[in-house]
């Protein structure tokens, strides 16, 4: 076997391999030995079909395994024998071979970088502690008093405001005409809730049970339908009835249909509910700190190819949020250069995560493998043998499942090894600080390109999340709009 190098720039490593004729006629002659006792023919004891007869019946198969195995084999040297870690599957491409010649091919490979020696010495986070207060929990225990709330006929006579229910029956109309998804029959909608499109809610107010209105919308700029975007409609709605909340009492018999022991216990519920929600915000403060500290000590080299995923990853999300709405798709292209430089960030800070956590042994067990892939087998109900099956035979896979709960015992070992101060604060200070946080970053990115953006990778808090809704499709919420890079 013959090996050059032919490219040494930077992570970029390029080789040129030739393997001998004479080589790949041996591995074949191995491989027609090895079958031989398993292969059957009419007038031939088992295991004495001549070899050519059974290269002449399998030969191309097994040239194929043949070949195929040399480039591995050779791909597997090349690595070990110059030392290299590929940051992603190396590319081969074979350049020439014809039956009975030698096997050339080329392989092109990003390496991992070397990350510098690094030191956990004198960094220091600090902790916002969020004490729960009476207020907050008071606020909890309403807030899951008004989601009981139930609903009861409010009579005949009974003219809706804002607060009620009504129940309708509608069909929307464009120029006079019925359009798609514009129909409903028994539709609830709560006034006020902005479940609607604009001015649509606002319009049933004063109706009772058995009138009819004529109401006149336009369907927002930023509609997820192209061909309602900006249109006026007509809507001919028959109210079917209008209904009101029942107040529910905040009490021990409240408490009691939770299954509770009366209300002293509910609030108890609820202050841990809350306390959990402050951790949680705690958390997302020191993480980012913690990660801006670690992004502006370090600054090497990163794979284009892992970066250049990353970005795809990133922009492939950002697109289906965004939608078919041209104004924020324009954003998103005068953008496109700070998003690929959160993926720079992305990817470095990833390496440098790993690196610190295998220097350190920090593990994911077996156990919490296990619960892993329990955990997303649950989400295909009926495929969950599938999905385990998968993951246990899918290495790649696996390792991406296991990234962020990795990163996450990361992150706990470092904050065990640095100094943290605590610092109590109220609710509305932690997420000031967490917003202040978001934008300076978002001007640092404008400002210094890939010095500082604010996502890193695999963390819990780097994408916005997309919003559903059960309303029919002719009277939705508006689109939302695309995540920042704040968050």
């Amino acid at each position: 076997m013959q090996i050059t190098e032919t490219t040494n720039e930077g992570l970029k490593r390029s080789f040129a391999v030739v393997v001998a004729a004479k080589d790949l006629a041996q591995k074949l002659d191995m491989e027609l030995t090895k079958a031989a006792p398993q292969v059957r023919m009419p007038g031939f004891r088992p295991g004495k079909v001549p070899k050519n007869l059974i290269k002449k019946m399998h030969g191309p198969a097994m040239t194929q395994q043949v070949l195929e195995s040399s480039v591995q084999d050779a791909t597997q040297k090349i690595l070990a024998d110059n030392g290299l870690r590929p940051a992603l599957q190396p590319k081969i491409e074979i350049t020439k071979y014809t039956e009975n010649a030698d096997l050339e091919f080329s392989m092109d490979v990003e390496i991992l970088p070397e990350i510098p020696a690094f030191s956990l010495d004198g960094l220091e986070i600090e902790k916002l502690i969020v004490p729960v207060t009476d207020d907050e929990v008071d606020a909890a225990v309403n807030k899951l008093a008004v989601s009981q709330k139930a609903w009861e006929d409010a009579g005949a006579n009974h003219k809706a405001k804002t607060g009620d229910a009504v129940v309708m029956d509608y069909i929307g109309k464009i120029d006079g005409n019925p359009f798609d998804g514009g129909k409903g029959e028994a539709m609830q909608i709560e006034l006020g809730s902005n479940g609607l499109i604009p001015g649509f809610e606002d319009q049933m107010v004063g109706l009772k049970a058995g009138d009819e209105k004529h109401i006149k919308v336009s369907f927002p700029e930023d509609y997820q339908a192209a061909e309602l975007k900006g249109k006026p409609a007509t809507f001919d709605v028959v109210i079917k009835q209008v209904k009101t909340a029942k107040t529910v009492e905040i009490n021990d018999e409240m408490a009691q249909g939770f299954g509770l022991e009366g209300l002293d216990k509910l609030r108890e519920l609820m202050k841990s509910q809350v306390e959990r929600e402050h951790d949680g915000l705690s958390r997302t403060y020191m993480k980012r700190k913690l990660l801006d500290a670690l992004a502006a000590q370090h600054d090497f080299p990163v794979p284009g190819g892992m970066v250049e995923a990353e970005f795809e990853q990133i922009w492939a999300q950002l697109k289906q949020e965004v939608g078919d709405d041209t104004v924020e798709n324009a954003k998103l292209e005068e953008e496109k250069d700070d998003y690929r430089n959160i993926a720079v960030r992305r990817v470095r800070l990833g390496l440098l995560l790993s690196e610190i956590g295998q220097k350190n042994n920090v593990q994911i067990t077996n156990q919490e493998m296990s619960r892993l892939i329990s955990q997303e087998a649950m989400r295909y109900p009926g495929q969950q043998k599938e999905v385990v099956k998968f993951f246990t035979e899918n290495a790649m896979a696996a390792a991406q499942l296991r990234a962020p709960l990795y990163e996450e015992k990361v992150v706990d070992y470092i904050f065990g090894q640095i100094k943290i101060t605590d610092r109590n604060v109220t609710r509305e200070e932690i997420e000031a600080a967490i917003q202040d946080e978001g934008d300076a970053v978002k001007t640092d990115e404008k400002t210094e390109k890939s010095k500082k953006p604010k996502v890193a990778k695999a963390t819990d808090d780097t994408a916005a999340e997309a919003g559903t809704t059960d309303k029919p499709d002719a009277v939705p919420k508006q689109k939302k709009k695309a995540p920042s890079k704040k968050d």
